[in-house]
């Protein structure tokens, strides 16, 4: 009996550039199905940038003047603006599993399954869409920032690494509504979990205010944040506050992939 001849490994070396690439291909494409779903309702990037220039104007502006919120040499609204960013990513993201639902109920999930393309390309292109969606909401917050009078950097390297740390909180948060919505199946059920986690993910972190001054429990979930890490690697890019940038990035690396992992694993029940 003939045996046939195995690969040689240098053909396994090979394939596997091809199929990273490949992988990497697929959620580009998902993500750019994602994006442009936007042309049809434009209105969207404009209602959804409402909230974090209120936060600004009326929020930062009225508690720089009471000095209620020691943050040292900074300026407090120039402190508030990289929260700021930081929030409008996560209220974008942190309800895009009801989309998700939505596509189930209208079949699309179910037809986006039986593709070839594995469930973690089509996790990774709604999430990092979702992060792209934020782009336009951070630069609407940095021109008012700017416009307020907030001393911000306009390196642009420094901005395109603020760009990369949006996208990859949001990534993450988009991840962790998508498994909710795996988890719980309903869009009615969804919503009533994401706002009651939303605030409290927020005011765990030091969007608002310094970890130094928040008591001894809120610091231990402050730093099991995920958000806490993006805002520091958003204020030390942005007003030059000293971080460690390569914890920040490992931690919302790390998220985003568990938030991938994550929601893949629970994309086959949700489709059921």
């Amino acid at each position: 009996m003939s045996v046939a001849p195995a690969a040689p490994p240098s053909a396994w070396v090979d394939s596997r550039p091809r199929a990273v690439l490949r992988l990497f291909s697929r959620i580009g494409t998902f993500c750019l199905i994602e994006l442009q779903k936007l042309r049809h309702d434009r209105t969207e990037l404009i209602t959804r940038a409402i909230q974090p220039v209120l936060w600004l104007v009326i929020f930062g502006q009225t508690f720089s003047r009471i000095h209620a919120i020691p943050t040292g040499d900074v300026p407090y609204l120039d402190y508030l603006a990289p929260g700021i960013i930081a929030q409008s990513a996560l209220f974008v993201a942190i309800f895009y599993g009801i989309q998700i639902i939505w596509e189930r109920d209208a079949g699309i999930l179910t037809k986006l399954l039986v593709t070839p393309s594995p469930r973690s390309a089509i996790v990774a292109g709604k999430a990092f869409a979702a992060g792209v969606r934020t782009i336009t909401q951070v630069i609407v917050v940095l021109v008012v920032a700017a416009l307020l009078g907030v001393s911000l950097t306009w390196n642009p390297l420094k901005l395109l690494a603020v760009l990369a740390v949006v996208v990859l909180g949001a990534a993450f948060f988009s991840c962790l509504s998508m498994t909710i919505a795996g988890l719980v199946l309903r869009r009615d059920r969804l919503m009533g979990i994401g706002q009651a986690i939303t605030m409290p993910l927020f005011f765990a972190s030091s969007a608002l205010y310094p970890i130094a001054i928040m008591p001894g429990w809120l610091k231990v979930l402050s730093h099991a944040n995920p958000l806490t890490y993006e805002v520091s690697a958003l204020r030390g890019l942005l007003i030059g506050q000293p971080t460690n940038y390569l914890l920040d990035f490992a931690v919302l690396v790390v998220a985003a992939v568990a938030g991938i992992c994550a929601a893949a694993a629970l994309m086959g029940r949700l489709a059921r």
